[in-house]
């Protein structure tokens, strides 16, 4: 225990009393301790076994998964995926022809717009031959409309000459 320097003096038997009343009222180390031990070993022996079985069923849980299910979960992933992949090639290869086979009426159309624009332009190159011919034709109707009408004036004018000297 304690060694004090009031040892056999007469305020020993206090000092003494005053630890015992300390040690009863405020100290609760050797209550809480135990409890402790008394918890630790319900807890123990109640969930150590409940602990163990949890743990056991997960083991053999992870062990079928990784032994059965998982290989067919591969397998059928497996056959999943190629006929995936083969239809998306089937799928493709449509793709493809539907855009050659567009390609191709554009292609069609484009020539059947040259054709066409090359039509026009030759019809329109003929409509201006024609308004050319037509146009000399009445620039020479016209040319001769004024002679005609310069061959009148003048005779008129021969006339009116004539008539001019009363």
């Amino acid at each position: 225990r304690r060694d004090s320097p009031a040892a056999g003096s007469p305020i020993q038997p206090i000092i003494k009393d005053v630890g015992e009343v300390y040690s009863r009222l405020l100290d609760h180390r050797p209550v809480i301790q135990g409890e402790i031990r008394y918890f630790v070993k319900e807890f123990e022996e109640k969930r150590g076994l409940r602990e163990l079985r949890v743990l056991e069923n997960l083991k053999n849980t992870i062990f079928e998964a990784n032994e059965r299910v998982l290989p067919k979960c591969e397998q059928a992933m497996q056959d999943k995926l190629s006929e995936t992949f083969k239809r998306l090639q089937a799928a493709n290869a449509m793709i493809h022809r539907l855009q050659e086979r567009e390609c191709e009426a554009r292609k069609l159309q484009a020539d059947k717009m040259m054709a066409r624009e090359e039509k026009c332009i030759a019809h329109w190159e003929e409509f201006m031959r024609e308004q050319q011919n037509k146009r000399a034709e009445v620039d020479e109707e016209h040319r001769k409309a004024m002679e005609r009408l310069k061959e009148q004036y003048s005779e008129m004018e021969k006339e009116l000459a004539k008539y001019a000297s009363f």
